[in-house]
């Protein structure tokens, strides 16, 4: 049974377009005229199995906003006692994307055709993680699924909204030192030169800043192509390094050392954690399952080690919270509200506490890191230009005086 995508005209004259599903374009007709629609349009979805997955794989990845509000629709529908086959067919002609239309539109197929949704979407892992799957199919278990799809459109939300006050935190930054960098590359290599042909005409005995200056524009002018070369070369061999994980493994430790973006990195993967593993406990998730997923999410190779030996410790028989007692990294406050869930047996409640925490910690440190740079990237860009601007006016000053 293969997907096709329609467009029709109702009895009353206003037009109608969807999917459904046949065994051929000729029943597809059949099935349309079967509803009263007259077609104007029918051509086949390009979403079987296999080309689904090249469009998982050799297509951009869905993004994260896209793929929360897609799951907010899905669980609003589901919520409403809506058949499953037809929840996603409605998240389908609601969504704007094309590449998101048809890749809900195959995983659609794969329902109809038997499949559980958690396995239908198992064909995508580009584009639905592990946790994600792991949470539709305990929902699926259960035989409720609507509530797990409304916890996990929030908890997608919620990181999506961290991620982007995090990285919105950090763009002003990166855009001021950009522009600092650009603007004293062009004063070097422009500017200064035409000011030392003044002052090689006149020849006068310069003060060491001015040649101090000149020296340093020349350096960028006969040097700077080659500087710029052996950079983009350590940054490709850098990049190159951490595809090696112990390398990874020595960077990250050495990341989350650093006083202020050390502890930025911390509470960010530590929201993402607890956030994740709370969503998965309280969907029914086993721990040991529910451990390997959020590991998973946890980007810092010592933490996620951490971790993963806390899991070998609890498959031992070791609670949670004393299998965490010595993991590198994860803070104290995180420790005592798993091991005070784990006592009332509210761990889920905890988690979800321990990772707010974590988000709104995370969100002030993204801040405070701003608030810190901000002035002193205008301080350090006002010392280059100040010292540019003395250079040039001391040996002007220095003819003045003779002169007179």
């Amino acid at each position: 049974m293969a997907a096709f995508r329609f467009e029709a005209l109702r009895e009353d004259g206003k037009r109608e377009s969807g999917y459904l599903d046949a065994e051929s374009m000729r029943q597809a007709r059949a099935l349309l005229r079967d509803r009263g629609l007259l077609c104007l349009q029918l051509e086949r979805s390009q979403q079987s199995r296999l080309q689904g997955r090249e469009l998982a794989w050799f297509s951009g990845k869905i993004s994260a906003t896209s793929l929360a509000n897609a799951t907010r629709q899905l669980a609003s529908l589901v919520a409403a006692r809506l058949p499953l086959e037809r929840a996603l067919l409605a998240v389908v002609e609601q969504a704007e994307e094309a590449r998101l239309r048809d890749l809900i539109n195959a995983i659609r197929t794969e329902v109809v055709a038997g499949q559980t949704l958690a396995q239908a979407l198992a064909a995508y892992p580009r584009d639905f993680p592990e946790t994600y799957r792991a949470v539709i199919a305990a929902g699926e278990q259960s035989g409720d699924l609507a509530p797990v799809l409304l916890r996990l459109a929030a908890d997608l939300e919620r990181s999506g909204q961290l991620n982007q006050k995090i990285g919105l935190a950090l763009v002003y930054p990166a855009i001021v030192s950009l522009v600092a960098l650009a603007v004293v590359i062009v004063l070097m290599s422009t500017v200064v030169p035409q000011v030392v042909q003044v002052f090689a005409s006149t020849r006068q005995t310069l003060p060491w800043l001015t040649q101090a200056l000149i020296s340093a524009s020349d350096a960028l002018l006969a040097y700077g192509l080659h500087a710029a070369f052996v950079i983009v070369i350590g940054l490709l061999l850098f990049l190159r390094a951490m595809q090696a994980l112990a390398f990874r493994r020595s960077v990250h430790r050495r990341l989350i050392a650093l006083p202020v973006l050390g502890r930025l990195i911390i509470d960010w993967n530590t929201a993402r954690f607890a956030s994740t593993l709370a969503m998965l406990v309280s969907s029914g998730v086993p721990l040991m399952t529910a451990l390997a997923a959020a590991a998973s999410t946890v980007g810092n190779l010592v933490m996620r080690d951490a971790v993963i030996l806390a899991l070998e410790r609890v498959r031992e028989g070791m609670s949670l919270s004393k299998a965490l007692k010595d993991a590198p990294g994860f803070p104290p406050l995180l420790k005592h509200l798993i091991a005070s869930g784990e006592a009332t047996g509210e761990l889920d409640k905890m988690l979800d506490q321990a990772a707010l925490v974590a988000s709104s910690q995370a969100e002030r440190r993204a801040l405070l890191t701003t608030s810190i740079l901000e002035p002193l990237m205008i301080l350090v860009m006002g010392a280059i230009v100040l010292t540019i601007v003395l250079a040039v006016m001391m040996p002007i000053l220095d003819m003045n005086a003779l002169v007179r």
